[in-house]
């Protein structure tokens, strides 16, 4: 028989205590009755002998010790599924927030999901095409992977994300089996809004599931948003056989509130304040994305995550960093000058494109121009120090070449407009076209024969 608490012992912040209590499970969810009138739900977050520790979702206030009355469910917190919530607006615990029915369905799953057994896994491979040069040619996103944004505040992180979702071609996805899910953490109602209407003018908002907690709503939230949301992508992925797109913002937002929760338990803190366990947390999230042997679906996971002060050895990027495949680092300087998408090449790149380019997915030439614009794009910035200390009229005229290439390369080839959609062969067409402002001498990571075949002779320098 389940039993009814009706005394608190104590009340910090958004935890409840409660002592006396048995057989209590770690992520059990319970109903707080408040006034015998109000019914809160609250997560168990830690067990010391017969005491308990919760979380409430909707916070402590209006609660006192002698006020509300607890029981257990015996289950952990739990999300309904079904193809049903394509289309629809959920909170951070997955109740409906779009003004339209709950999802009524006997799939119900824990948000806290399984780990993948890594010999289940599939090696990512197929390339997804973004529809811009800088990541297409450069830090290929490839399906199944876990390739983060690193921004910072004010930067155009959140067009970017809506534009890859709105332009990211997947070989072998159509309509039917194709999804996004967005996941959003603290954001302010008027970026939830954007992204909103960007997927519903691009036409995809019936293939999009969306778990959002704003910044107004209760901290606790924050940490299940984005377990809801991956739930609800396992689901499509590994059940439905969909090819899914998962978008996680802000993830420094949920780093934040997992600090505070942190404090509040009394927790002995780490780096920055942030838990010593802020790495294996974020990792319990980002691994989750992949591919399974024995399903046909997908989960290619984009979490952006703005670093504070622009800080990329911050611990939430740094540990980020660890666990994903890559990142998209966008740079403030490039921001200022008015080229979208602001993208830094030389800290940004992606370890599993190296598998996923060449004449089978891509084309013969990709791996090579790939080297050599990282390769010219660094001489690039040396000379460009060298030229703030003997100015550019003193530069040679290969190193002149040099910061033309520089130049067009921010300019035409990163820089792209906000409904621009380019192929994979425009990008390397471009590429090679930018890079035929040097001289041949200068291409030393490229084949003699692709620089016979590519190379534009005709360009003028």
């Amino acid at each position: 028989m389940k039993k009814e608490y009706l005394k608190l012992e104590k009340i910090e912040g958004p935890l409840i205590i409660l002592s006396g209590i048995e057989d209590a499970s770690y992520g059990e969810t319970i109903n707080i009755k408040v006034d015998n009138e109000e019914v809160r739900t609250g997560k168990i977050i830690k067990i010391e002998g017969d005491k308990v520790i919760a979380q409430v979702f909707e916070g402590t206030a209006g609660i006192s010790t002698d006020n509300a009355s607890v029981k257990f469910t015996g289950k952990p917190l739990q999300i309904p599924l079904s193809k049903e919530i394509l289309g629809r607006t959920f909170n951070g615990v997955g109740e409906p927030i779009d003004g339209v029915y709950q999802v009524i369905s006997t799939e119900r799953e824990n948000i806290n999901g399984r780990p993948i057994n890594p010999v289940a896994r599939r090696y990512p491979k197929n390339f997804i095409q973004t529809g811009f040069s800088a990541i297409d040619a450069l830090m290929t996103l490839i399906r199944g992977q876990k390739l983060p944004i690193f921004s910072g505040n004010g930067m155009a992180h959140n067009e970017l994300a809506a534009q890859i979702v709105k332009q990211a071609k997947i070989k072998g996805a159509t309509s039917d089996n194709f999804a996004v899910v967005f996941g959003a953490m603290g954001v302010r109602h008027d970026d939830a809004d954007y992204f909103r209407k960007s997927f519903e003018t691009a036409g995809v908002l019936d293939h999009v599931v969306m778990y959002i907690n704003t910044a107004d709503d209760p901290i606790i939230e924050r940490i299940s948003a984005p377990r809801c949301a991956l739930t609800a992508a396992e689901y499509l992925a590994f059940t439905l056989n969909m090819h899914v797109v998962v978008v996680l913002t802000d993830m420094t937002s949920y780093a934040e509130a997992l600090r505070e929760i942190s404090s509040a338990r009394e927790e002995v803190p780490s780096r920055k304040g942030y838990p010593g366990y802020l790495y294996s947390d974020l990792s319990t999230i980002y691994e989750r994305a992949g591919m399974l042997k024995s399903r046909e679906g997908s989960i290619t996971l984009i979490p952006i995550l703005t670093m504070p002060n622009d800080d990329i050895t911050h611990p939430i990027p740094d540990l980020t960093g660890f666990i994903t495949e890559g990142q998209v680092v966008l740079n403030r300087e490039l921001n200022q000058k008015g080229v979208y998408p602001p993208i830094d090449i030389l800290p940004s790149l992606s370890r599993l494109m190296k598998d996923g380019i060449g004449a089978e997915y891509t084309r013969e030439d990709h791996a090579d121009l790939q080297s050599q614009i990282y390769a010219s794009y660094s001489k690039v910035q040396d000379i460009r120090s060298l030229s703030q200390i003997i100015g550019e009229d003193d530069l040679s005229d290969i190193d002149r070449l040099y910061l033309d290439f520089g130049r067009e390369l921010e300019g035409k080839f990163i820089a792209q407009g906000k409904n621009e959609n380019r192929s994979i062969n425009e990008t390397l067409d471009l590429g090679w076209h930018i890079l035929s402002i040097l001289p041949v001498t200068e291409l030393d990571r490229m084949k003699t024969e692709l620089i016979e075949k590519y190379y534009d002779y005709n360009r003028e320098r």
